[in-house]
């Protein structure tokens, strides 16, 4: 696999030449930086200007450098494969996002939820918990493809194989038997913590399903 996507092109239009040409003002300050902006975007009668037009058939011919290879192996664990890719970007997601989307009540631990938060000001408020739980499902699916990413079904693994064959009845010309059975020796003392590995999976795949359901959701 090889993959390059560059960075999104930036919009140069009338406000930006504004902004360029009455550089000495302070655009968040001053509204002349502003209005030259407007006359420069729009006619009286609030029409695009020339320039307004020319800025927007420019941006519209400038595309993204994306490169896309994909190697047949990279589809042989393909779960896998994303998870590499997945991981890195969620936690750098986490680290840097400015906001946060909806998060269902039902998703997320009663602690968390709206009904456990403090009662709201407004209606349209965000209720003190919002941002809480999206850092709780973020974690949750950060966790999730952590575990795609290593053997983590060793841990529920405990003891040591000791296998013998036992021979079958039946034999051959030469008396040699023609079946044998593998069957656990005296020393074996392997055993799969089962219950623990079923709430490990279960664990992780509601992280997925979070990840399905909230995948609109993950933008900075």
């Amino acid at each position: 696999m090889k993959i390059y996507i560059g960075p999104y092109r930036n919009y140069f239009g009338p406000y930006q030449i504004a902004e360029k040409i009455l550089f000495w003002m302070d655009k968040d300050n001053d509204d002349r930086v502003h209005k030259f902006g407007t006359w420069l975007s729009e006619t009286s009668a609030g029409e695009d200007t020339i320039l307004s037009k020319f800025c927007n058939w420019f941006h519209s011919k400038q595309e993204r450098d994306i490169s896309i290879r994909i190697d047949r192996y990279d589809t042989w664990g393909m779960d896998s494969t994303l998870a590499l890719i997945i991981l890195p970007m969620l936690k750098q997601l986490k680290k840097d996002k400015h906001g946060a989307p909806f998060v269902d009540d039902k998703d997320a631990p009663k602690e968390l939820r709206s009904t456990s938060a403090p009662k709201k000001e407004h209606e349209w408020d965000t209720d003190d918990n919002h941002f809480k739980r999206w850092d709780w499902v973020l974690d949750e699916m950060i966790w999730a493809f952590e575990q795609k990413t290593i053997d983590w079904e060793q841990q529920f693994y405990s003891g040591e194989h000791d296998h013998i064959w036992i021979p079958g009845d039946k034999l051959d010309e030469k008396g040699e038997p023609l079946t044998h059975t593998l069957e656990r020796g005296p020393k074996d003392t392997f055993k799969i913590n089962m219950e623990g590995m079923k709430k490990h999976q279960k664990r992780m795949k509601n992280g997925f399903t979070l990840f399905g359901k909230y995948y609109e959701g993950l933008w900075d």
